[in-house]
């Protein structure tokens, strides 16, 4: 077989796969989103110079913004179980983070520094005053090192079960960055962030490191989590790549030796990993206070909403 004649052959084999890439990809965002779980004309929308962010304000009094988990399929959904309890008392915001939820996906490169700007912006636009800030998960870092630019912007804060220290200052490498030049790719990209990112998938993080009690799991939460990941045709992928490639990481550890903000740890202690990494920022910060939730992992505000609600009440109290 002559070397032309082998050529067209790969060609139509790679013709062939790229074609069933496409068309898989096409399916499953259609799977993904034909519910309208998150409802994209329920949300106000701050037009940022990186594209428009989604968010919510409700209720009367003093305001607390709500920022979800670091997480591709996370959004402001994340607060529906204590959203109404707050507004009796604050005006509360919950907002989609870029690249998240029914926020734009933009084909950038998404630092941990972009977001410090956009809590930076968002609090100076849209709520015009010092804020209390109650945050999930890896979105904790930005929120601290938006606190120790500005800190006239936020008022206390309380991380629900911060990421480890030493894996937030991990860097990125060679290998790291070709991921990110792979997952960016139109077609190929998609598959993969595809076959990372899926219902199957996420039901096992929920399984895993979500909640401690996996009867309570809700299918309708999942399928919210699926839909968010696969909102804009799949371009959250893009943030899902600089992610895996270290980008949105930073080493926080001179900005926590200046704040001097009132900062609680929610931790859940179903998760062993969730007690080291709170120990770690209460050694760099003596004066954080670390509350552990009994029969809870990554998601006490969403497993044990009351009882997360009555020590955000106990926490906040103690200080005014």
């Amino acid at each position: 077989m002559g070397w032309k004649r082998k050529l067209g052959i790969f060609a139509v084999f790679a013709g062939s796969m790229i074609g069933t890439m496409h068309v898989i990809n096409r399916v499953i965002t259609y799977i993904a989103t034909a519910e309208n779980y998150l409802d994209k004309d329920s949300y106000e929308y701050y037009n940022w110079r990186f594209g428009k962010i989604a968010y919510k304000k409700k209720g009367k009094g003093s305001p607390v913004l709500l920022v979800h988990n670091f997480d591709v399929c996370s959004s402001s959904d994340e607060w529906k179980n204590i959203e109404k309890e707050l507004t009796k008392t604050n005006t509360v915001y919950s907002i989609d983070l870029l690249g998240c939820g029914c926020s734009d996906h933009p084909a950038l490169t998404y630092t941990n520094f972009l977001y410090v700007q956009l809590i930076t912006d968002f609090i100076k636009h849209i709520i015009g005053e010092k804020t209390d800030i109650i945050v999930s998960g890896d979105s904790s870092s930005f929120v601290l090192m938006a606190s120790a630019n500005d800190e006239t912007i936020i008022n206390r804060i309380i991380m629900i079960n911060p990421q480890n220290l030493i894996s937030l200052a991990k860097v990125p490498t060679k290998r790291t960055k070709l991921i990110k030049h792979l997952i960016f790719t139109p077609i190929i990209g998609t598959f993969i962030y595809n076959m990372k990112i899926n219902k199957r998938t996420i039901s096992h993080k929920f399984a895993l490191s979500y909640y401690y009690d996996q009867n309570t799991i809700s299918e309708k939460d999942i399928l919210t989590c699926f839909e968010s990941s696969h909102k804009d045709k799949g371009h959250s992928r893009y943030l899902y790549a600089c992610q895996k490639s270290r980008y949105t990481n930073a080493n926080i550890l001179f900005c926590l030796s200046k704040l001097n903000n009132s900062i609680f740890i929610i931790s859940g202690n179903g998760n062993p990993e969730n007690a080291l990494s709170a120990s770690q920022y209460q050694n760099q910060l003596p004066s954080i206070e670390i509350v552990e939730m009994d029969n809870t992992k990554q998601l006490p505000h969403v497993e044990k909403p009351d009882e997360f609600i009555e020590q955000v009440r106990i926490l906040f109290a103690d200080e005014e």
